[in-house]
Formats: C-alpha cells, structure tokens, sequence
C-alpha cells in the first residue's frame, strides 16, 4: 500500500510528466484548446502508458538487452494502434478531430521514460499502476490547461456556452500562444505550491 500511495503522489504532482519533468508538452499544446479533446488525448494516453507498461515489465525477464528499446516502442505503437482503431470505429468525429495526435503518442516521451525507467525493473501490477497515475498526471494538467483555453476563447466548457453572450472571446486562447502561456502558468504555479525541495523528495525510484 505504502508503495502504490508513493507512485501515486509521485505520478499526480511530485513527479508529475508536465509539469516536474517538462515531458508530453506536444500533445499537452496541440489538444487543448477544447476540454474534450483534451479528455480523450489524456484517457487514451492513461490506457497505452498503463498497458505499455505492464507488458514491458511481464517480458522484462525475456527481452534481450541490445533489442530493449526497439522492443519497447513495438509494443508501445501496438497499443496506439489499438486505441487509434477503437477511436475510428466508435468515435469516428473524435478521431477526425484530434487527426495525427493519436498517432503520434507512439513518441510520447512520457510512455518510454516510464517504461525504460520503471516498467524494466519492476513488477507488472506496480508497473501498470505507475502507467495508469503518471497518464493521469498528464491529464489533470492538460484539463486544466483546456478549462481556461475553452472557457476564456470559447466562453463554453465541454462545448456548452457558459458565458453570457456579451462575452468577448479571447483569440489568444484557442491560438497556440495560448498554450504556451497557460502552460507556463501551470509550470509556475506548480511550483509555488511545490517548492523545489519538496518535490526532489518524492520522485519515483526506479
């Protein structure tokens, strides 16, 4: 218990993959611009890092060492094609909306530094938790980021109009720039909550 209650402080801030160790920030700038896409991108993430995971460490025993990473990214790309399929055979519009994003989880940074870091020396069940917390981590930031993206250049939040309709829609926020600047606001409010100090305490051992 001591161990997963550690992964999990560690994959929702100590360690978070955003925001502590600045990795995935691609797709966390490319997607968010709407809360739903934003959950989609995060939930398919969470499923190919978590099973990812698991799977290295159930062949970590087997897998020769000079053909690691190839290995790796084999099994990470089976994985994003699954979901890729599943999205376009259930979720044509969202497959169409996030387009080459899903694809391009297979170079996530965040699923092969879990799997190199901690899925090759450690069991598959704490492994496939390690995934599903660190692919959580990333989808609260990306969440929050999408909240105010939406909100301030859309005035909606999941699509809905929230806002009057005198509301003046920030172009700024559904641009990239946008992201950028939330996504630094987030690094820099993280790490106000956090100090430095705090946060090298509780990363992840591999």
């Amino acid at each position: 218990m001591k161990e997963l209650m550690r992964v999990f402080k560690a994959g929702i801030y100590k360690d978070n993959p955003v925001f502590r160790q600045i990795l995935g920030i691609c797709s966390s700038l490319a997607v968010t611009n709407l809360l739903i896409n934003s959950f989609v991108m995060g939930v398919g993430l969470m499923f190919v890092t978590a099973f990812s995971s698991f799977t290295v460490s159930l062949l970590r025993s087997t897998t020769p060492k000079h053909i690691r990473m190839m290995v790796q990214t084999l099994i990470i790309s089976a994985y994003v094609i699954i979901l890729d399929i599943f999205l376009k055979a259930y979720f044509p519009s969202m497959s169409k909306a996030l387009g080459p994003y899903v694809g391009l989880i297979i170079t996530n940074c965040i699923i092969m530094g879990r799997a190199e870091a901690f899925a090759q020396k450690n069991k598959p069940f704490i492994s496939f938790f390690d995934g599903l917390i660190m692919g959580l981590g990333y989808t609260i930031v990306l969440l929050v980021i999408a909240f105010f993206r939406e909100l301030l250049g859309f005035g909606s939040l999941f699509g809905i109009q929230v806002l009057g309709e005198n509301w003046v829609n920030w172009t700024l926020m559904i641009m990239p720039p946008g992201a950028f600047f939330m996504l630094g606001i987030v690094i820099w409010a993280t790490y106000g909550l956090f100090p430095k100090e705090e946060q090298d305490k509780g990363g992840v051992k591999a």
